[in-house]
């Protein structure tokens, strides 16, 4: 997608949500439950998207869900040591930049191609960027929940394009 002249990468709604998700609950506290009604309130989610997206990260074991009045979901670990690429692939599986690196051999381009081994440079230093960036950074500049309206991506502040 090319945006004002820029080629940009985007995260899907779903990962968006995700982030924004676990920063709002490490603002919070680690140790105090957020419910999905809120966490939706808060940043103009819909609520059965974000729902699914939370149950998502219970399952991959990056939430808690806890039942009861007070219950909701919190951080199973210290926003520190939980990094934005654990999270993106949490909800959308793989992060891929070109499909050559997504098949399993060569493709039938292989031998010509010029731009392979650059763009595997390139595949690699993204994964270690958002690898180098954790919810604890995210967090770590508070922005108000209705800043959310406009939709900007936790990572960098930048607009995000998403699917």
């Amino acid at each position: 997608m090319v945006l004002d002249g820029w080629a940009m990468l985007k995260l899907t709604k779903k990962a968006d949500y995700g982030l924004i998700s676990l920063k709002h609950m490490a603002v919070r506290g680690r140790n105090r439950a957020a419910s999905a009604k809120e966490i939706a309130e808060s940043y103009h989610i819909p609520l059965p998207i974000l729902s699914k997206v939370l149950q998502l990260l219970v399952r991959e074991g990056l939430l808690v869900s806890e039942q009861g009045v007070n219950g909701g979901y919190r951080l199973s670990r210290d926003p520190s040591t939980i990094t934005t690429l654990e999270v993106i692939r949490a909800i959308d599986g793989p992060i891929i930049l070109t499909a050559c690196f997504a098949q399993a051999g060569d493709c039938e381009l292989t031998d010509q191609c010029s731009v392979r081994e650059p763009l595997r440079r390139v595949h690699q230093a993204i994964l270690k960027l958002l690898d180098g960036i954790t919810i604890s950074e995210l967090s770590a500049e508070e922005m108000p929940p209705d800043s959310a309206r406009g939709h900007r991506s936790p990572l960098v502040g930048l607009p995000v394009l998403t699917s």
